[in-house]
């Protein structure tokens, strides 16, 4: 039971949007967002109740507009809406984070790792060196670069990512 007067506020649009535009900027310095999906999220920001003359600008924008321009206005409204970008180092092992609970809970496959440059993510954890050393640079290296066979390196890579998700957060982020 909460004791009288303490009873938190809920959240309002605002607060929710601005949450909400900041994980974007950290998926976004990580990466993980293609520029072309800006213009719908800036939308959706606007929904959510932010307003900021660019994001109203961005959010009227075709996905086929020029990435360099999307990419300009997108930082513009997240100044705007005093939302920084974070590291960029932080922000893609915060995204490590992520990937490696989407693998523990059977969302991707231990092979999908292999389809982008984690192993040159700059980890500062033992979780996430673990992680990271077995990733291997493309799908077909797998054998050559491990030495495992692929039953154990699935379960290896699923102790470590699970680990990964169990282990203290990094910091402020996504």
């Amino acid at each position: 039971m909460t004791p009288a007067g303490t009873t938190p506020e809920p959240e309002t649009p605002m607060q929710s949007g601005l949450t909400t535009l900041g994980e974007v900027a950290c998926r976004y310095q990580a990466e993980e967002i293609r520029p072309e999906d800006l213009p719908m999220i800036a939308a959706e920001a606007l929904a959510a109740g932010l307003d900021a003359p660019t994001l109203c600008e961005l959010a009227g924008w075709p996905r086929n507009a020029d990435t360099h321009d999307i990419r300009n206005a997108f930082e513009q409204a997240l100044a705007e809406s005093e939302i920084e970008l974070p590291d960029p180092g932080l922000a893609r092992r915060h995204a490590l984070r992520r990937l490696a609970a989407r693998l523990v809970a059977g969302e991707i496959a231990p092979a999908d790792l292999a389809t982008d440059d984690w192993w040159k993510t700059e980890v500062e954890t033992a979780e996430e060196r673990s992680f990271v050393k077995l990733i291997p640079q493309c799908s077909c290296c797998l054998e050559y670069t491990l030495g495992l066979d692929q039953q154990t390196w699935d379960a290896e890579l699923r102790i470590a990512a699970l680990a990964l998700t169990a282990s203290a957060p990094i910091g402020p982020g996504c």
